[in-house]
């Protein structure tokens, strides 16, 4: 299922509700429907920023969890894979990270759900 983020402040920002999931869990809203206000926006792209400087740190860890368990099965073993392309958190918040800032910097909110 997709989520659309929209704004006065800018273009919408559509993702898929599981990673917008993990976005809104750290800012403590719904996923369904909501509001972040202009005056929650400063400490939204604050927790956002914090986010995605913490999972830089662990980012060639997770990529070597998520290629032993794609490729590395109980049935049989696969040596001769490509290799995965991730895509990072930081990546994936990036264009909700733009609208946030631009709606704390303009004062507008954020909507999703309605």
């Amino acid at each position: 299922m997709l989520i659309t983020f929209t704004s006065k402040a800018a273009a919408e920002v559509t993702m898929y509700k599981e990673h917008a999931k993990r976005m809104l869990d750290l800012i403590g809203k719904d996923v369904s429907r909501g509001v972040i206000t202009a005056a929650e926006a400063p400490r939204a792209v604050e927790v956002l920023e914090k986010e995605i400087a913490e999972s830089r740190k662990h980012q060639a860890s997770d990529d070597v969890q998520r290629d032993i368990h794609a490729h590395h099965g109980e049935v049989n073993e696969d040596k001769d894979h490509e290799g995965m392309e991730v895509v990072s958190f930081a990546t994936r918040a990036y264009p909700l990270l733009e609208m946030l800032r631009a709606a704390r910097n303009g004062g507008h909110d954020v909507l999703w759900g309605v």
